[in-house]
């Protein structure tokens, strides 16, 4: 697959200055770095970003991750490799990052409340600017059609 262009935040390197200053402070929000990874997987798992799966795989792995959670990750329901706080941030990601498919609330109370019960606010924060960050990654790639093994540095 060829790109349609250069990723913008290489046109634009302000620009990738100021996600990684983002992606900085969200690592200092208090969310272990694996779970963070797990997030950012899950959500270029829906999105499917090709350039942030195969990133996110290495990165993950850097954190921690086994090849065994990893595998499993987009049944993250069935599988008995994630605790209940890990459930509660992937939930969290799968419903912050697909808030066009409901009407009404895009976060459901017993899913915030379940990731409440787990994080506070400064690690629900971190997570919420993860899930973000990661489907603004997603959809630039996604648009540009950049290919997985570029990288974004």
């Amino acid at each position: 697959m060829d790109a349609r262009m250069n990723n913008p935040v290489m046109v634009l390197p302000d620009a990738m200055q100021g996600i990684q200053a983002l992606i900085k402070a969200v690592g200092r929000g208090g969310v272990p770095q694996p779970t963070l990874e797990l997030v950012h997987l899950r959500v270029s798992q829906i999105n499917g970003c090709g350039v942030c799966l195969y990133g996110g795989v290495d990165s993950a792995k850097k954190a921690g991750e086994t090849d065994e959670r990893l595998h499993a990750l987009a049944a993250w329901r069935e599988a008995p490799f994630f605790d209940d706080a890990e459930r509660a941030a992937l939930a969290l990601a799968e419903h912050g990052t697909r808030i066009a498919d409901r009407s009404g609330d895009a976060v459901p109370e017993d899913v915030w409340d379940a990731a409440a019960d787990h994080y506070d606010e400064r690690q629900l924060s971190a997570l919420l600017l993860m899930i973000g960050v990661t489907n603004l990654f997603n959809r630039l790639s996604a648009t540009t059609k950049q290919p997985a093994g570029m990288t974004w540095a």
